[in-house]
C-alpha cells in the first residue's frame, strides 16, 4: 500500500474535522458534507467565524513576506499547515527568495495527501512534508534537519495549532522546546483563537465544536498568549487581532477585531 493510500485509509468522514471546515469557510473544495454542515452550524452561532480563517491566512502571508523580505529568513518550519490553499508559506517565501527551503508538518491524513501533490517548490528551493504531531518535537526536529540547516535562522510557523494542546503548561513547553532548538535570529510566528468577554458567541461556537468535532480546541486569553513569546523580542505591534498585524493598505475590509490573535517574535 502506498503512503497516500495509507493516509486516505485514515480519513474519517463520519465526524467533522477542523482543517476541512476551515477549508470550507475559505472557499476550498477539500471537505465533506459533514464538515459543511458543522461549518454552517458554527457560523449560525457566530456569523463572523469564517472571516477568522481568512484573516489568519492573510496574516500568514504578511508574516512570511516580512520574514523573507526584511528579516532575511530563508528557511521555514510550518507545523500544523492545514490543507493547501492560495499563498502557502513556500509560495510567499519563494516569491521573495526562490531558494527558500520549507518543511511542512501535519498529522491530518487528508492534508498529507494534498500536501504531497500540491506543495511543490521552485526549482531553486526545496519543500518537504512530514507526517507528525506537534507533540513529537524530537522527531520533527530530527526529520526537518534533513532539509533545513538548524544552525541557521528558521521561521517557525505555528498558526492555529497550539489550540489543540489542552494543557497550558504542555503547550508552552512545546513551543519553548522548538525555539530552543533553533538558531539565534529565528522567528516564532503564532496565531491562536482567544476567549474574551466581548466575544461570547466565539465561546459558544467553540463549545459546539468541542461537542461535535475533532480535534478539541482550547481557547486562551490574549494575556496568556504572551507566554509563548517569553525570551523573544516581540515585534510591533505585539499580540493583536491577526487582521491588525501590519495590514497592507490594499487588504479587503475585515471586522475591526477577530478572535484569532497573533504575534511574531525574534530569538536574539
Amino acid at each position: 500500500m502506498t503512503d497516500n493510500a495509507r493516509a486516505l485509509d485514515r480519513i474519517d468522514t463520519s465526524r467533522p474535522h477542523t482543517a476541512r471546515i476551515w477549508n470550507y469557510w475559505t472557499g476550498g473544495k477539500d471537505n465533506y458534507p459533514v464538515d459543511q454542515e458543522a461549518g454552517d452550524q458554527i457560523r449560525t452561532l457566530h456569523p463572523g467565524i469564517g472571516e477568522y480563517a481568512l484573516a489568519d491566512r492573510r496574516f500568514l502571508g504578511r508574516a512570511v513576506r516580512y520574514l523573507a523580505e526584511e528579516a532575511g529568513i530563508r528557511q521555514f518550519l510550518d507545523i500544523g499547515t492545514g490543507l493547501p490553499s492560495a499563498d502557502n508559506t513556500h509560495e510567499v517565501a519563494q516569491r521573495v527568495a526562490p531558494e527558500s527551503r520549507i518543511v511542512y508538518v501535519d498529522n491530518d491524513p487528508l492534508v498529507l495527501v494534498h500536501a504531497r501533490a500540491l506543495l511543490t517548490s521552485s526549482p531553486e528551493g526545496v519543500t518537504d512534508y512530514l507526517d507528525a504531531d506537534l507533540r513529537d518535537v524530537d522527531a520533527i526536529l530530527e526529520r526537518a534537519a534533513k532539509t533545513l540547516d538548524l544552525s541557521r535562522p528558521v521561521g517557525l510557523m505555528l498558526l492555529g495549532v497550539v489550540i489543540f494542546v489542552e494543557d497550558d503548561e504542555e503547550s508552552y513547553a512545546l513551543v519553548r522546546r522548538l525555539m530552543d532548538a533553533l538558531a539565534p535570529g529565528s522567528h516564532l510566528v503564532l496565531s491562536h483563537t482567544i476567549t474574551s468577554p466581548a466575544m461570547p458567541d466565539v465561546d459558544a461556537a467553540v463549545a459546539f465544536w468541542n461537542e461535535h468535532g475533532t480535534p478539541r480546541l482550547t481557547q486562551r486569553t490574549p494575556d496568556q498568549l504572551t507566554r509563548y513569546f517569553e525570551g523573544l523580542d516581540l515585534l510591533e505591534p505585539g499580540i493583536v487581532s491577526c487582521n491588525r498585524w501590519r495590514p497592507d493598505a490594499g487588504d479587503p475590509a475585515m471586522p475591526e477585531e477577530v478572535a484569532m490573535f497573533a504575534g511574531v517574535g525574534r530569538k536574539a
